[in-house]
This record gives C-alpha cells, sequence and structure tokens, in this order.
C-alpha cells in the first residue's frame, strides 16, 4: 500500500464546499461522525423563535437522539448557547427519547473544552473536531471525539448510604435462594481477578466491595427465573461479536449508564464460564484504570 501525504483543507476559506456541503455529506451517512449506528430524521430543523438545527440524528437501537450543530473554523460562544438550546427544545418537545447535544467544528479550542466541562454532567455533550484532507486529487472528512458525554455510573450507586440495610435474606425472598446462588458463582469467577472482592447487598441490586468500599464494575439483580449481570463496558463491534458468538442472552446496551446487561442461568454459567471471565476482566481492568 503506497503511503500518500495528507493535507489540511481549511473549509472556512474553501469557496466551493460550504457548512451545507458538510451537512449533505453527514446527511448521506450519518455512521460517519463515529457515533454509532445513526439515521437521519431531518435536517435543518426549524425550531421555535430559535433558528434551525442542522441535523437531528436518532440511533436505531437505542432511540436516543442526537442534536447535531456544525461550524466551520473554530468554535466560538454563539455555537455553544445555540447547540444546548437546540438541545434543550427538542428534549422538552419529545422527552420520551434521550437526547444529547453534539457540536461539530473544525478547530476546537482547550479554552471551549475546559468551559463545557463544567456543565458536561448535566448537559449530554460531545464535542467532535473535524479535518478536511486532501490525498492526492481526493477530499475526505475525518471527525474525531475529543470530549464524549458524561458517563453515569450504575444506577442506584449513590443510593447506597440511604438505602435501607438489605442482607442475602432480603435477595432471596424477592427473588429464589438458587438465583441468588447464581451471584455467588458469579463472584467465584471475579476471585480469579481479585479474591479480595465480596458481595455487597442492596436495597436495589447486589453490587460489589473491596476492603470494606463499594467497588462497583459488574452488578447483580436476581429474579425470580435468571440473574440480571450487569458489566459496566463501553460498547463495541469486539464485544458484541464475544456475548453474540457465545451462548448468551442479551437485553440491551444502555448508552444512557455506558453497561451490558446479560441474561444468566446455571446453564450459562457453566457453559460460557471463560466468556463471562473475559468480560468481567475488561470491566474490573477499565475500573483498575488499567
Amino acid at each position: 500500500m503506497k503511503f500518500l501525504r495528507a493535507e489540511r483543507v481549511p473549509l472556512k476559506d474553501d469557496a466551493e464546499r460550504s457548512e451545507k456541503w458538510v451537512q449533505g455529506i453527514i446527511a448521506k451517512d450519518p455512521s460517519i461522525l463515529g457515533l454509532g449506528d445513526l439515521v437521519l430524521l431531518d435536517v435543518e430543523r426549524k425550531q421555535p423563535r430559535a433558528g434551525r438545527l442542522d441535523l437531528l440524528l436518532q440511533d436505531t437501537e437505542t432511540k436516543q437522539r442526537y442534536e447535531v450543530e456544525l461550524q466551520l473554523g473554530r468554535t466560538d460562544e454563539t455555537h455553544i448557547i445555540r447547540t444546548i438550546e437546540y438541545w434543550d427544545i427538542e428534549r422538552k418537545r419529545y422527552p420520551q427519547y434521550e437526547h444529547c447535544a453534539v457540536l461539530v467544528a473544525e478547530d476546537i479550542t482547550s479554552r471551549f473544552l475546559n468551559v463545557v466541562s463544567l456543565f458536561n454532567g448535566t448537559i449530554p455533550l460531545i464535542a467532535i473536531q473535524m479535518q478536511a484532507l486532501k490525498v492526492g486529487d481526493n477530499l475526505t472528512l475525518v471527525f474525531t471525539k475529543v470530549m464524549d458525554e458524561f458517563s453515569r455510573g450504575f444506577v442506584g450507586e449513590d443510593e447506597d448510604a440511604e438505602a435501607a440495610p438489605t442482607d442475602r435474606a432480603y435477595w432471596e425472598k424477592k427473588a429464589t435462594t438458587s438465583t441468588v446462588g447464581l451471584a455467588d458463582q458469579m463472584l467465584k469467577i471475579l476471585h480469579d481477578m481479585d479474591s479480595t472482592l465480596k458481595l455487597k447487598y442492596n436495597k436495589f441490586y447486589i453490587g460489589l466491595e473491596k476492603n470494606g468500599q463499594p467497588y462497583n464494575f459488574v452488578m447483580f439483580r436476581p429474579k425470580k427465573k435468571q440473574l440480571v449481570f450487569e458489566l459496566k463496558l463501553p460498547q463495541s463491534d469486539d464485544i458484541d461479536t464475544k456475548i453474540d458468538h457465545a451462548d448468551l442472552s442479551t437485553l440491551e446496551y444502555s448508552k444512557r449508564w455506558g453497561t451490558y446487561r446479560l441474561s444468566l442461568t446455571q446453564a450459562h454459567i457453566k457453559g460460557e464460564v471463560e466468556v463471562l471471565k473475559e468480560l468481567s476482566k475488561l470491566a474490573y481492568d477499565l475500573k483498575a484504570g488499567v
């Protein structure tokens, strides 16, 4: 394969390629943004007393909507305000969906990132830097995510202190003795990577503790007939393939919480122990910052 040097082309100064041109390319293939399998819902979506939203995209699986604003050149204050305003309008008009604001610009400065990161825990916001690169006689667009949507903790993690104390008996009554026992079997698998881990019985889930402190990279929710096993991992094709090739039942991937949810029975734990161990190790290493 022959190497060709790429030359960056500032689109803001390009008379032939406007923001409309970029908009059309994304509208034709939204996956180019690198946000997953998205479909186009609308272009230049009119907002009440607030102009027009460049692009409205939606995830085909989670149904999450992305309010996308484009800007050639450097980001500025008006671009930030406009993006947040459009996101706010759309989420209020369609509260049945999860919404995420997306900023796309050629030049995203560190000052911009510092300012936006202050409220990224409150407003789900993704910043994407766009580069137009000339390679020979061809021009391509490269999109790089420089700030991701705020990653939330497990549902219920912040409820430990206020939740009524629970124990094993609580969960055996809520579910069954056998499905709670499946959590014990999973703990034995986790002990292969860390023998200090223990089950921690909470009101809304069974978590883990390490040295007396919560250490939740996986969670368990026993049901009457199965154990719901949640792993905090970013979604990827590699992990999806591992799960699909194994005899595991995937309930869903929650983009909001960043978790895979698997439904486990005794047969799953016995027959797919290596895959479960591998997936758990990935979540453990991510938690440990390895």
